[in-house]
């Protein structure tokens, strides 16, 4: 049962931003301190939340939550409505699974960072895998 009533409930949802969120704020932040440069939400596929073209590498920052972060204690499943969680989370991992295979075919570097890692050394790691081709994705 939820402690707020539906309108509260409803306008505390209608707040949730999809787009400059603290979390992207927080990765961008450290990739222009780190000398990288970039655009938002680039036309690509999935609109990624930052595209750095000189590297070929498109970066999401996904919520643990919406996104199913596998083993991430903010990764949970609301106890009511169980089949509509599962369906839409299950929607928003095939969704997030095919957008990266077509980045892919398109020559794109896909990254991800979840908003649990936004931690300076996650994000140096973050750095030096998108300078390095070699490197293997995040």
């Amino acid at each position: 049962m939820d402690i707020v009533d539906r309108a509260t409930r409803s306008r505390m949802m209608a707040g949730i931003r999809g787009r400059d969120t603290g979390p992207e704020r927080t990765v961008r932040r450290h990739l222009h301190r780190a000398g990288l440069r970039f655009r938002l939400h680039g036309a690509l596929p999935g609109k990624p939340d930052i595209v750095l073209p000189k590297f070929r590498s498109a970066l999401f920052v996904h919520g643990c939550f919406w996104h199913r972060h596998r083993g991430c204690k903010f990764s949970t499943t609301p106890a009511t409505n169980n089949r509509f969680w599962h369906e839409k989370f299950a929607v928003n991992v095939e969704r997030d699974a095919a957008i990266k295979r077509k980045l892919r075919s398109l020559g794109w570097r896909v990254h991800v960072i979840w908003t649990c890692q936004l931690d300076d050394k996650k994000l140096d790691s973050l750095v030096a895998k998108i300078r390095d081709p070699r490197q293997r994705e995040v």
